[in-house]
């Protein structure tokens, strides 16, 4: 199973026997590929039963790989983790602020569970990538359920007055962002578009395939054009 994921793993350190917490897995993407890259405890939180449900069954095909890796999942909100402190060697929180009223409330609870020595990867929509995609259409926002725009250094700034540091940054998915905009141009009829579906071949392509010259083209066009941006914290 070939996954695409935001947080760079390799910055993320993993290490055997740590424990991680994916807040917000979806259909826990960034549970499996740190599931896969490292005999660790991988735990993933989402709101929604149905994706937990979806993300258990995709482990499925894993469950035997090794009696040194886990994962488990639980139904909770960001704001309110079933976690006691400092409970968590890596945290991952992927595109799921910008879904928010109150950053704020998981901002705090992502640092709670926080290791004293661990690391905190969170990413949201780029600025200008996600900006334009409000521009090209007014559905955009409210059918995605996106609240907000982080812009410059406001999300950084956030988390480091809980008491972290940022350590690195970057940008990911820049060939993603066209894809975007394409279907926020053609938002009511973009499940019928011919340009969108060819467009979205394509990246199903780029992601199996993974061709060289296309992963050193994406690197060039990231900083740029990357759709998400990801920053990495530890405590002060």
């Amino acid at each position: 199973m070939t996954t695409i994921t935001t947080i760079d793993l390799q910055r993320l350190g993993l290490k055997p026997d740590d424990r991680l917490l994916d807040v917000g897995c979806g259909l826990g993407r960034h549970t499996l590929a740190a599931y896969r890259h490292c005999p660790l405890l991988a735990v993933g939180v989402d709101l929604s039963l149905a994706d937990l449900q979806q993300a258990q069954h995709r482990f499925g095909d894993f469950d035997q790989d090794s009696p040194h890796r886990s994962a488990l999942w639980a139904q909770a909100h960001g704001a309110r983790l079933p976690f006691a402190d400092a409970s968590f060697d890596k945290v991952i929180c992927c595109e799921v602020l910008e879904h928010l009223d109150r950053p704020e409330a998981v901002i705090s609870e992502l640092v709670r569970v926080l290791k004293p020595d661990g690391l905190l990867a969170v990413s949201v929509p780029s600025y200008w990538p996600e900006r334009l995609c409000w521009l090209l259409s007014r559905d955009y926002p409210a059918d995605v359920g996106h609240l907000r725009i982080f812009c410059g250094d406001e999300l950084p700034r956030a988390i480091e007055a809980s008491g972290l540091r940022c350590i690195a940054e970057h940008r990911e998915h820049g060939l993603h962002s066209p894809w975007w905009w394409l279907q926020a141009l053609l938002w009511s009829r973009r499940e019928q578009s011919w340009l969108v579906r060819r467009y979205k071949d394509f990246l199903d392509w780029a992601l199996f395939r993974s061709p060289a010259w296309l992963r050193r083209l994406e690197l060039r066009l990231n900083p740029l054009l990357g759709k998400s941006r990801v920053f990495y914290f530890t405590r002060r």
